[in-house]
């Protein structure tokens, strides 16, 4: 990681760059704990580099609370990450709208997987600053309805495909075609990503798109198998601040709460 003071001072309190700072600084919160469940300790000290009214941003993200649906997110798909690594050493993994995620640190491709991290070119440009490119990890500056960049990866190895808090922007015609193209791309490998409830995306403009469930995607494209779908709240045993594990337990406990996120895993 970098070590110079980074300025993000012109990073606007809208947009696709304040939903990025807005994320590390929960993961750099959750980190704090005595007990943490994703303990993201890259996160913290990029926040530590980075010039910003964090101020200002906590009191937006509300983080006692909002930094376990956070934590919980991506643990779950570190664990699913590390089990097909542990599969697939020689791996190709292409991390989808990464922000500012320091997933390829927490698992530590340093090694033989190549790992590629993809978001739009601004976002990349920030992200330069704080995560040089080392070994066999590469940065790519695009968006992923663009053409041309999937070319850029090769398609010889397995593939891990991770998508964390992105698809829910996309439009569902954005989502069936993005689909298609890595299943086009890559000849085997797993995709993993992250989706809300119906209701959620029917109450705001911000979401566009959610599966009712993994059969929807199945239907979709036939070379994905869904192989988990977890509910985000069944995690709740995990939680080390006592209200919110219940707070937790009790949505999961009730249908229409229980499914408010859920985590996807395919194979194909």
């Amino acid at each position: 990681m970098n070590a110079e003071k980074v300025d993000f001072s012109g990073v606007t309190d809208e947009g696709v760059t304040w939903t990025l700072l807005g994320t590390l600084y929960l993961r750099a919160w959750e980190s704090r704990l005595p007990a943490p469940i994703l303990g993201d300790h890259h996160a913290a000290e990029a926040i530590r580099r980075i010039d910003y009214d964090f101020a200002k941003l906590k009191r937006r993200m509300r983080p006692n609370s909002n930094q376990f649906l956070v934590a919980l997110r991506a643990r779950q798909l570190d664990d699913w990450s590390a089990a097909f690594l542990s599969r697939h050493p020689d791996a190709t993994v292409l991390q989808l709208g990464c922000g500012l995620d320091s997933r390829m640190l927490r698992l530590g491709p340093q090694g033989a997987p190549r790992w590629f991290d993809l978001d739009i070119p601004q976002v990349i440009d920030l992200r330069r600053q704080i995560y040089p490119e080392h070994g066999s990890y590469r940065m790519i500056g695009a968006s992923v309805t663009d053409d041309g960049w999937l070319e850029k990866i090769p398609a010889d190895r397995p593939a891990l495909i991770i998508a964390e808090g992105l698809l829910p922007y996309l439009t569902p015609s954005e989502v069936r075609r993005l689909l298609q193209r890595l299943t086009d791309h890559f000849t085997s490998g797993e995709l993993i990503f992250d989706g809300l409830a119906p209701w959620v995306v029917r109450m705001t403009k911000l979401f566009h798109w959610s599966p009712r469930d993994g059969r929807d995607v199945e239907r979709w494209n036939p070379r994905l198998t869904c192989a988990d779908q977890v509910p985000l709240t069944t995690h709740y045993r995990r939680i080390p601040v006592r209200l919110y594990r219940v707070i937790y337990r009790l949505m999961n406990a009730v249908p229409g709460l229980r499914n408010i996120s859920v985590e996807y895993r395919f194979t194909f």
